[in-house]
């Protein structure tokens, strides 16, 4: 099975060409302005150091910033409306109440509050208005709204409210977008809404970015399948990612965990990503990113889908070093993809931690003789300095005292020489292109979140019953049914509800089905 990896980057766009578990091929290339032209250069790039045909490729696996950059920059983002299914509950806190009020008014505050919704075992709160629904229906027309986001109180209990709704819509207003909540969230009713309306606002970009990614990899000459990745490590379908761009959020520091897992073979681990900006830190647990268990934000705004406990800190490649009255200052501003025209080493004008590791003699990159100026007391105090920015870093990654190792991936990854906080450092072989080898090799899943009453049900059954609907919806998503497996179980007793109620999220992963 032949597989392409690409991962956009803020520096640079990373590629691999990939034989079943051995990496043929890997090179980067400068992210562009408009980022197409830079995929369509790394695709060439990375079959031309190959020497593959691009008609023996089978898929392609994207991992991309562009939606999270847009909600981020309040950019590209469609008018939506918000529908809640759940009067009389919720009245008090209404869609978006938690939102900045510039996002909020970037997508136009169009908020409406409906009757439905459930209590946390099924039992219905108020039946569906249709007549109320068809009102909500003849506004949204009358402002020229196209994308609406439906949600329903504990709609990953019982998701009919939501689809009946959205069925009404979509006979009322034919063309508009519906994204579901129950599609996208976990339990807990306002982070859900918040995930579900910020995915209605990307699909007009989702549409057009997906469109771009579909004519570089036909410009290749390739006719193999395109999947993107999601912030899980696991992959979705083209299609499926226009109409849920929101869970490609994180996908890239995702990726890069992923890949320094494959390629140090280590399963358990602090994973340190080093690119031309940031630096991401994250643990690994059996092979993938620990997920976060609490509300992430995402440009101010509270989520709660997949997304992987991962912190940046502006330190990479091409951070500026600066000499300030107080010491030596590494980031976060950085000079990102124009590295190759700014850094010293390239004949620049800017001071980068790139130049000051060829200066220290740990790499070699452009004109060692343009940094020979730079001091060796300089030298120490930067590298003294981004060391200890790193072990910072590693120590909040802890959970426990145990002596994990640390896999040190991504271009700036010449940054580190020797151990972190006492731990070994591991560089694996391709560490520079691991975040394109993560996408490259991504599974895909099946994730289910339900509250069970276990006074009718019974804890086995339960479990039961959540593994099966996980595995379904990982066969749904491509998955080869005989290479699933369980990969995470939550079991939290709910105290404060009847019924001896329990909220469980299984998670299964298999490999792409080849047929």
């Amino acid at each position: 099975m032949i597989r392409i990896g690409i991962d956009v980057g803020g520096t640079n766009t990373d590629a691999v060409v990939m034989n079943g578990t051995e990496v043929i091929a890997g090179v980067k290339s400068a992210t562009t302005a408009d980022v197409m032209s830079g995929v369509v250069n790394a695709l060439r790039d990375v079959l031309a150091a190959s020497g593959m045909e691009a008609s023996a490729v089978d898929f392609v696996m994207i991992g991309t910033t562009h939606f999270t950059n847009a909600v981020v920059q309040r950019r590209d983002l469609a008018q939506t409306a918000a529908v809640r299914l759940g009067l009389p509950a919720t009245a008090s806190l209404p869609p978006m109440v938690d939102w900045p009020e510039d996002l909020k008014q970037s997508i136009g505050n169009h908020a409406y509050l409906a009757h439905g919704g459930n209590e946390f075992d099924g039992r219905v709160i108020s039946p569906l208005d249709e007549v109320e629904l068809r009102s909500i229906a003849r506004d949204i027309v009358a402002k020229g709204i196209r994308t609406i986001a439906i949600t329903s109180v504990f709609s990953p209990v019982s998701t009919d409210f939501e689809r009946r709704a959205g069925a009404l819509f979509e006979a009322e207003i034919p063309g508009v977008h519906i994204t579901l909540s129950s599609d996208i969230g976990r339990i807990g009713l306002l982070e859900r809404e918040n995930a579900a309306i910020m995915n209605a606002c990307l699909r007009d970009l989702s549409a057009h970015v997906i469109e771009a990614f579909r004519n570089a990899i036909r410009e290749a000459g390739i006719t193999g399948k395109f999947f993107l990745t999601q912030n899980d490590g696991t992959l979705m379908d083209a299609s499926f990612a226009e109409k849920f761009p929101v869970l490609t959020f994180a996908s890239g520091p995702t990726n890069s965990m992923r890949g320094a897992a494959f390629l140090s073979g280590v399963s358990d681990a602090i994973v340190v990503d080093i690119g031309g900006t940031t630096s991401d830190v994250g643990s690994l647990h059996k092979g993938f990113p620990r997920q976060a268990t609490i509300a992430v934000e995402v440009g101010g705004v509270r989520t709660n889908f997949r997304m992987p406990d991962v912190f940046s800190i502006g330190l990479g490649g091409g951070s500026h070093v600066v000499e300030t009255d107080s010491g030596i200052k590494v980031g976060p501003v950085s000079v990102g993809y124009r590295i190759k025209t700014e850094a010293l080493i390239f004949g620049g004008e800017t001071l980068t931690t790139t130049d000051v590791a060829v200066a220290a003699g740990r790499a070699s990159l452009g004109e060692a003789q343009k940094v020979a100026h730079l001091s060796p007391d300089l030298i120490d105090r930067v590298q003294a300095k981004i060391h200890a920015m790193l072990e910072d870093c590693v120590e909040k990654s802890r959970l426990s005292p145990d002596p994990l190792p640390v896999i040190v991936v991504g271009g700036g990854s010449i940054l580190v020489d020797g151990p972190l906080s006492g731990l070994d450092v591991i560089k694996p072989a391709h560490f520079g292109v691991a975040n394109a080898v993560g996408a490259a090799i991504a599974q895909v899943s099946g994730e289910i979140d339900r509250v069970y009453a276990l006074a009718e049900l019974g804890r086995d059954k339960a479990l039961d019953d959540a593994k099966q609907r996980a595995v379904d919806a990982a066969i749904a998503a491509g998955a080869a049914p005989d290479s699933i497996e369980i990969v995470d179980v939550e079991d939290v007793p709910l105290a404060y509800l009847p019924g001896n109620a329990t909220r469980i999220r299984v998670k299964a992963v298999g490999e792409l089905h080849a047929g």
